[in-house]
């Protein structure tokens, strides 16, 4: 794409993206400001352990789309913005932009004949992923009933009922809405590469859109291992080996670098393995825990090279805090998003506020809801981040601005946190 293009490219996204921001599906969040492929994962992953916690199932389908991006008609394109309501010159203009575009295929030193392009948005382009988001927008219309998580072009119905057999049948029609409409919008979707995950660990077959597919007892959704009991386990023993791959090299290394290097090293390379998505798998086993901070551990004596000091002198030293740390403030990041009305609507549905009778600077609290089961209840973050929210001091709650309380946030030790993680354990008496 040509520099100069994208300058009026950024003018025309700036004018689409406020007149559709409030008409694509609270649902999308591929490519739109403020929302993540987090957020997109919690929505599943909450309304999972919600059900479970009741006893009842849950699953998922994982569909593969086909050079989704490419695959996308002008015509029909064109057709849906004139049905949003965009002008004739406005259509006139995205038309012109999309059309007349060739390409051609190189193999060794022959070329194809120059071919006209009739599908796709252009690749490396500011103005494709808004395009692609509104193209995908009316498949959330055509299925008004179905939970589905989505991030551009991953598509992922789920469904929560009480027994399995609900599921897989509610998961066989959304999966035949989410094909028929694939199809009748020119999107080819590979069917023989479709997962399911249910809760049941039990080998179960089941025919999903004329193929036959088997639950798996873990897959990988938007970079992050989902296992059926929702325990994160997998996904945390892969970002711990790739760490301890990354902190043998620095180790080997070390001593040629200076304090400056090493730092930005175990930050770029080390740290920043537990820092997707941390929401999503941060209430995992102690165990697990305990490895994670070992790696923090040993990569702060390699920057420092201290090798006297203890895990907590060593983090004073670095102004920092553990992961599961860090993460708590996150999570009381986007808990101040929610108060504030600030967050997307995707992820401020998970939390009820509630309006305190009394008049304070601090009107608002988050509900916690009532559970029947430890691991899907009480240590769930829907649980969790309401309470933690509720002891959090008011002088973090009244910050006038979001980056305001990010500052003040980075401060925050967190000494009474309700998650297992932070609980004292003493044998043969439990959790304290």
């Amino acid at each position: 794409m040509p520099n100069i293009s994208k300058i009026f490219e950024r003018c025309i996204y700036k004018q689409l993206y406020s007149y559709f921001d409030t008409i694509l599906s609270h649902l999308q969040c591929g490519f739109r400001k403020g929302y993540s492929a987090q957020y997109c994962l919690l929505v599943l992953v909450e309304k999972c352990n919600s059900i479970l916690d009741k006893g009842g199932q849950c699953g998922a389908v994982l569909t593969d789309l086909s050079k989704a991006f490419d695959c996308l008609p002008h015509d029909l394109l064109i057709a849906k913005l004139q049905a949003y309501g965009l002008d004739k010159s406005a259509l006139n203009l995205l038309n012109s932009y999309l059309s007349n575009r060739k390409q051609r295929v190189k193999i060794n030193t022959e070329y194809s004949s120059w071919g006209e392009m009739a599908f796709g948005v252009p690749q490396g382009s500011i103005l494709g992923p808004l395009l692609f988001n509104i193209f995908i927008c009316d498949l959330f219309m055509f299925m008004p009933n179905i939970d589905i998580a989505n991030y551009a072009d991953d598509n992922t119905p789920f469904s929560t009922k009480s027994n399995l057999n609900d599921v897989i049948s509610e998961l066989q029609e959304a999966a035949d809405l989410l094909f028929t409409w694939l199809k009748n919008n020119a999107m080819k979707a590979n069917t023989d590469k479709s997962h399911l995950l249910l809760s049941q660990t039990s080998e179960i077959k089941t025919q999903i859109y004329d193929e036959e597919i088997i639950n798996n007892n873990c897959e990988k959704l938007l970079g992050i291992k989902i296992d059926s009991r929702l325990r994160f386990d997998e996904h945390v023993k892969s970002l711990c080996s790739k760490a301890n791959q990354k902190l043998s090299a620095l180790a080997r290394l070390s001593s040629l670098m200076t304090f400056n290097q090493r730092k930005l090293i175990m930050n770029a390379f080390i740290k920043s393995h537990f820092s997707y998505c941390p929401l999503v798998w941060m209430l995992h086993s102690r165990k697990l825990n305990n490895r994670i901070n070992k790696i923090h551990e040993r990569s702060l004596r390699l920057v420092y090279r201290d090798y006297n000091s203890s895990f907590n002198e060593l983090l004073r030293i670095d102004n920092s805090r553990t992961i599961h740390q860090t993460n708590l403030q996150k999570l009381m990041i986007e808990l101040y998003k929610i108060k504030k009305g600030i967050a997307p609507t995707i992820i401020s549905n998970l939390f009820e506020l509630v309006e305190l009778p009394y008049n304070l600077r601090n009107d608002l609290k988050i509900k916690s809801g009532n559970t029947n089961t430890v691991f899907y209840g009480t240590e769930s973050l829907s649980f969790i981040a309401p309470r933690l929210w509720n002891r959090l001091p008011n002088i973090y709650k009244t910050a006038n601005s979001l980056k305001e309380f990010k500052l003040k946030i980075k401060d925050w030790q967190c000494d009474s946190c309700p998650c297992r993680l932070c609980k004292t354990y003493i044998p043969q008496l439990g959790f304290l």
